[in-house]
């Protein structure tokens, strides 16, 4: 099932993968982040698409079918997909500026690469999100190849499956399940507003202590009510009104990921 734009725009605009990061473990996901050597190719590139699972193979010299599967997986990939593939020891490139060009042509929207990359320059010039464990110029024809593709596999102990969610930033990727991504999606939306308005009421002067309470404390809602002073008597009535704002505001925040 393809994302929606609506939903990739929000994704892209209003979260990141901390956040992300913080909801799965709240709902008992706590190992879904790929190794942490897997980094953009350029800081402001950002990934958001399905999983589409790719297997790989170390081979050793020329082989009768060079690549393995690689061309028909390639072939195979859809709109909206993105290339995913890992496998072997790593002692090649396992992506470059002709892959690139070629996903980018069929629809994908990014590659993430459990290995090197090279043709750095020729991959940058098409502007075309690819996350990494870096450059290295070895070819790849006479030691690895692709022996399945559009299967479950398994990246530094994270499970994937074809049509999982990826998201990826600065910080990393991140896999969201199918089966919790519309959950995920939207408390995401909710805890990345609602700390918005935090780090505004903070940069405004309101102290942390005040901010804590005022999210976590639904009894000093009413500004300068008399349940509110005997709820926090250590702090003035300036502080309990302004933190009685901060907590509306942040309750307005939680809309559902459909829109504010």
């Amino acid at each position: 099932m393809s994302i929606d734009a609506t939903t990739i725009n929000l994704i892209k605009t209003e979260l990141y993968t901390p956040v992300v990061g913080d909801i799965l473990d709240a709902l008992g996901y706590t190992h879904q982040f790929l190794p942490q050597p897997i980094q953009p190719m350029r800081e402001e590139m950002k990934l958001v698409g399905r999983a589409m699972p790719v297997l790989m193979i170390d081979v050793y010299g020329p082989q009768k079918h060079p690549f393995g599967k690689l061309t028909e997986a390639l072939d195979q990939l859809q709109p909206g997909e993105i290339y995913l593939c890992s496998g072997g020891e790593m002692r090649c490139a396992y992506w470059g500026e002709i892959l690139t060009a070629t996903a980018r042509t069929r629809g994908a929207t990014g590659a993430v690469i459990n290995g090197y990359h090279r043709d750095t320059p020729k991959v940058l010039e098409q502007n075309w999100p690819v996350f990494s464990r870096g450059r290295f110029a070895q070819d790849s024809g006479v030691r690895t190849q692709v022996v399945d593709y559009r299967c479950p596999i398994e990246i530094g102990g994270v499970s994937i499956a074809p049509g999982d969610l990826v998201f990826g930033d600065l910080d990393g990727v991140v896999i969201v399940p199918q089966k919790v991504e519309a959950e995920v999606i939207e408390k995401g939306l909710e805890k990345a507003r609602g700390e918005k308005v935090v780090r505004k009421a903070i940069e405004g002067g309101l102290s942390s202590i005040v901010v804590a309470q005022a999210a976590a404390s639904p009894s000093l809602l009413a500004s300068g009510s008399p349940a509110s002073t005997s709820a926090a008597p250590w702090l003035p009535q300036p502080s309990i009104r302004r933190m009685a704002s901060l907590r509306r505001r942040l309750i307005g925040n939680r809309g559902s990921f459909g829109g504010e």
